[in-house]
This record gives C-alpha cells, sequence and structure tokens, in this order.
C-alpha cells in the first residue's frame, strides 16, 4: 500500500490506474470501515482509502482535540485488506488556506443529527467535495449507519453532477447488535453492557410498523422514554421515509427508524430501514 499526504503525489501516483473506488475515513478504523474496503475492491480496479480528521464537521464544543488517532494501526488494517493507496492529507495539505468557500446543503442539514449539530453536515459536505476533487473517484462507498450523511453526499453527488457512483454499505454489529463506531470506545464497561439497548428500541419499532401500527409520534415518544428511563439523553428517535428523510406521513412508503443519543460523555446514533 503507497501512502501519500500531497495532493499532487497523489494525483500523480493515481494516473493511469483503472477505475477508482474511494473510501473517506477519519480513522481509528474498526470493521465496519474494513467492510467498506473489502466491498470496494468488486467497484474497480484501485482502492483507494483517506483518513483525515475534518475539523470543519465538529462544532466547538465537541470531541475534535480527543478524537482517537491511530495510524499506524490504522495503516496495517488498510493493508491487510487490500487497500491499494491511502491518502492522509495534513490540515496543512487540505487546507492551505482558510476553507472560505463551502458547500452549504439544503434544509436537510438542519433537521435531526443536524439540528443538534448545526454546522456539521456544511463541513462533511465541504471536505467530501473537496477529497472527490482530489481522488476524482468513479465509486465512492460510505456507510449507512450514518444514514442522513449518506444522504447529504448522495444528494450534492446528483445534484451537482459529479461522474461518481455513491454506494451504501450495510452497517457492521457487534454480536450484542451495537453498530460499530469509533466513538465506542468512549464508553465504560457498563455503558457498553446497556449500548445495545438503543439497537433493541429500533428493532421493536420497525416490529411494531410492519405489524400494523400507524401511530408513528407513539413508537417514538414511546422510545425516547424508554431510553430516558435507562439514563440516556435523547436527541431524538424518529420515523422518516428512506427517500427524502421527510416526516412519515403513512407506513406505506419506505421508511427508517433513525435514534441518536447520549450514554454518559458519548453520543451514540444509529438506523434501520424498515
Amino acid at each position: 500500500m503507497h501512502i501519500h499526504s500531497s495532493i499532487a503525489d497523489l494525483r500523480s501516483a493515481l494516473k493511469n490506474r483503472g477505475r477508482i473506488v474511494f473510501v473517506p475515513t477519519m480513522g481509528n478504523l474498526h470493521a465496519g470501515h474494513i467492510s467498506l474496503m473489502e466491498q470496494a475492491r468488486a467497484h474497480g480496479d484501485t482502492v483507494v482509502a483517506s483518513i483525515f480528521v475534518n475539523r470543519l464537521q465538529f462544532g466547538p464544543n465537541e470531541d475534535f482535540d480527543k478524537y482517537p488517532r491511530t495510524f499506524q494501526a490504522d495503516c496495517d488494517k488498510l493493508a491487510a485488506a487490500g487497500v491499494d493507496v491511502l491518502f492522509a492529507p495534513t490540515e496543512a495539505d487540505l487546507y492551505p488556506e482558510p476553507q472560505e468557500y463551502v458547500v452549504e446543503p439544503p434544509a436537510i442539514q438542519h433537521v435531526l443529527d443536524g439540528e443538534f449539530r448545526p454546522g456539521h453536515f456544511r463541513g462533511v459536505a465541504t471536505v467530501v467535495l473537496k477529497l472527490f476533487n482530489i481522488v476524482r473517484p468513479d465509486t465512492a462507498l460510505f456507510g449507512k449507519k450514518d444514514y442522513q450523511q449518506l444522504m447529504v453526499i448522495r444528494n450534492m453527488t446528483r445534484q451537482l453532477a459529479l461522474p461518481i457512483d455513491i454506494i451504501g454499505g450495510e452497517t457492521v454489529r457487534a454480536a450484542d447488535g451495537l453498530a460499530l463506531s469509533s466513538r465506542n470506545g468512549y464508553l465504560s464497561d457498563a455503558e457498553r453492557a446497556e449500548a445495545p439497548r438503543l439497537y433493541r428500541l429500533l428493532n421493536e419499532i420497525r416490529a411494531a410498523v410492519r405489524a400494523g401500527e400507524t401511530d408513528t409520534v407513539k413508537l417514538e415518544k414511546k422510545a425516547v422514554a424508554e431510553l430516558d428511563a435507562a439514563g440516556w439523553k435523547t436527541d431524538y428517535v424518529a420515523i422518516r421515509q428512506q427517500a427524502d428523510l421527510s416526516m412519515a406521513t403513512g407506513v406505506n412508503a419506505p421508511l427508517v427508524v433513525l435514534a441518536a443519543s447520549r450514554l454518559g460523555g458519548t453520543r451514540l446514533i444509529d438506523n434501520i430501514e424498515i
């Protein structure tokens, strides 16, 4: 695996490499990331990963400084997964001057996660578009665990007519159902034992909808009440339409149930398609 931090060096290395498949990450890789790397091989000739902790998508009181950085271990995992090229820029490489031109997503950036993380999706869309312009992939893979992020990127790619296929990879889970996340390492032992409750509640909602329950608001409130009773601090549990994350006006359209809740000092997100 070849590693580059310079944009010019990366572009030179990717010349005449056939179809490029790209998987951007912020590092601290787990099995979910590696699953995307392994899937990527089926979609092109050269698999490119990136590691960059993007300051633009962190709020002023979020965990940018303490976000886990495990570069050497990440490199070992990527090489073992068959990644051909790693782009690992510094902030000076990617933002040599203040990033004053940004991508401003539409109203979707202000709901669900966006309501609780103002500016987050602006930062995500900006860095992803910049990485797309640098790597120039034919295909890019993103995990479905960050469902709203995937939708923002997919819609940006379509509306800006970028010649890139966006593929969503299924969420990878621990044996007890907890969605794998770089932030799971923040959980204490007791919190880690409690954390699968979120996935269980999402499954209960999906089962209720499939069984014919149409009062989605009641289902959402019931799940929030159970989380809060167990000591969580819940931002939202929401049943939305898969197509655009708009309010669920019925249960005949494909739906997704999404949740974000804080357990101790760790904010966990998850979702299940219905």
